[in-house]
């Protein structure tokens, strides 16, 4: 077994698991299964544990983000104004759901709550940029700026 550093630094018990699973997500970008093992063999908890709580918290994520993140906001002033039918149209346009990544790694679709922007709505954040006003023609644009890696 190889141990990732900074579970040295953590005690070797229960309590530290959250932690142990923050750590790792910050440093693969999400949590590889391989390390979730490693985890429950450094710390002596059993593996369902482990997944358990990794499942529990949607902080947690199982695979790689897309290089883009496109966060849509599902408030209620974006899904009045349609965020839902923006969601739909992503979805099909890349073939994926939100919550997944397309298969060449390049897009991934988060689901939020809201973003803050509710005047703009109904809007999209990629990075820390906020899209506004957001309609079917303007994602595909975005979209196709991603694709020609021009955004």
């Amino acid at each position: 077994m190889v141990i990732i550093p900074y579970l040295k630094e953590l005690d070797r018990n229960e309590s530290s698991l959250i932690s142990a699973l923050q750590e790792t997500q910050k440093v693969f970008g999400y949590l590889p299964e391989e390390a979730l093992e490693e985890i429950a063999q450094y710390l002596s908890v059993p593996v369902s544990s482990v997944y358990g709580v990794a499942t529990f918290y949607s902080q947690f994520r199982f695979a790689p983000l897309g290089k883009y993140v496109i966060k849509i906001c599902h408030g209620t002033a974006c899904h009045v104004m349609g965020s839902g039918n923006i969601a739909q149209a992503l979805e099909e346009d890349l073939g994926i759901k939100e919550g997944e990544t397309t298969g060449d790694g390049l897009i991934t679709l988060e689901r939020v709550a809201c973003l803050g922007c509710c005047s703009l709505a109904p809007t999209i954040m990629i990075g820390d940029r906020v899209y506004g006003r957001m309609t079917h023609d303007k994602m595909r644009k975005i979209i196709r700026d991603i694709k020609r890696g021009k955004l």
